[in-house]
């Protein structure tokens, strides 16, 4: 799907890299290939890690707390990020050893499992766009709910195919500025902001996520730029800040300081964000729903299990009343 062919030199349009592909070449996330002029997805239902999750771990608070999501990942990615949690699949190949679930089974299992929504995770989902989007279709005809935990480097043309058969997004946003994407992501920012404008648009429930890194996306003008521009979209967005930890080519920098993410998160609430959460930082109250008014406790959370939730039909506070902004 998405490319066009000039002289057998394909342009693919899945996303914001906008790769130019000659014959027998791949692009830049090595699985989408030009043969004679025809593009071929390498990784249409090859399955490298699939789980049965909770909500949370996505992270979704908002979206059917307590529920599971059947959860899929595939190989390759579009961005090339030194600190990637799941490198060993997202910067492999299909020679790893995969699995190949077509979309008729994946939703059985998913149903099977007694699992409220499927999501496609792990790596970036776009990459296997063809096959999250078939099994989207077929997930919808289900009543099983579909998620993307995404870059949300995907091209405006992707994401107009997809969003009518997609309920729910985690969207990494990296940080606020082009030089972060430039230099360790080998992206752009504006694509991304321009998607989450869009998804919200659509209806799409979407949730934020925003990791940390000391020294790099931690500036207190870079922060305030982020809770701005969430804030400006919808103040009920859910806002995810985690601490980062040592790992990949990243080894060398310091976690972060947990004092960071309290203040951050000060910050967000401060800029009129309504649900804002730390993530990475077990036993903190910052993983906890409250009521944006009175300050209830309305879910308890313990990593990723909810360990109790207060809220009755309607998702009103059971203290003040107030409208609580949860998909359930």
């Amino acid at each position: 799907m998405l490319y066009e062919n000039v002289d057998g030199v394909l342009n693919c349009q899945i996303c914001n890299q906008h790769c130019v592909i000659f014959n027998g070449k791949t692009g830049f996330c090595n699985m989408r290939r030009n043969e004679e002029g025809v593009m071929y997805s390498l990784n249409y239902a090859a399955v490298s890690s699939l789980a049965v999750d909770p909500i949370e771990k996505k992270p979704l608070f908002h979206f059917y707390p307590g529920s599971l999501s059947f959860s899929l990942g595939s190989v390759g990615c579009n961005f090339r990020c030194p600190y990637c949690q799941n490198w060993s699949i997202s910067q492999a190949s299909l020679e790893i050893g995969v699995r190949d679930i077509l979309p008729e089974e994946a939703i059985n299992m998913a149903l099977a499992n007694q699992c409220k929504s499927i999501s496609w995770t792990y790596n970036e989902p776009t990459m296997w766009f063809e096959y999250t989007y078939d099994s989207a279709k077929l997930a919808q005809k289900n009543d099983l709910k579909t998620v993307y935990v995404t870059n949300g480097y995907m091209s405006s043309e992707s994401l107009d195919i997809i969003a009518p058969y997609l309920d729910a997004a985690n969207i990494d946003l990296k940080g606020m500025s082009d030089k972060f994407y430039t230099e360790l992501c080998q992206a752009h920012l504006d694509p991304v902001l321009e998607n989450i404008h869009t998804m919200h648009e659509k209806g799409i429930h979407i949730e934020i996520t925003n990791l940390v890194i000391p020294g790099y996306n931690d500036s207190k003008e870079d922060l305030q730029a982020l809770v701005n521009f969430v804030a400006e979209i919808d103040v009920n967005i859910p806002l995810h800040f985690t601490r980062f930890y040592p790992h990949y080519q990243m080894s060398d920098i310091q976690a972060t300081p947990v004092e960071t993410l309290d203040k951050t998160r000060k910050m967000a609430k401060e800029a009129g964000l309504k649900y804002v959460y730390m993530g990475n930082v077990p036993g903190s109250d910052g993983e906890n729903t409250h009521c944006p008014d009175c300050g209830e406790l309305l879910i308890e959370r313990n990593g990723f299990a909810v360990q109790s939730d207060k809220l009755k039909k309607g998702n009103k506070c059971p203290s003040c009343g107030t409208k609580i902004q949860i998909v359930s």
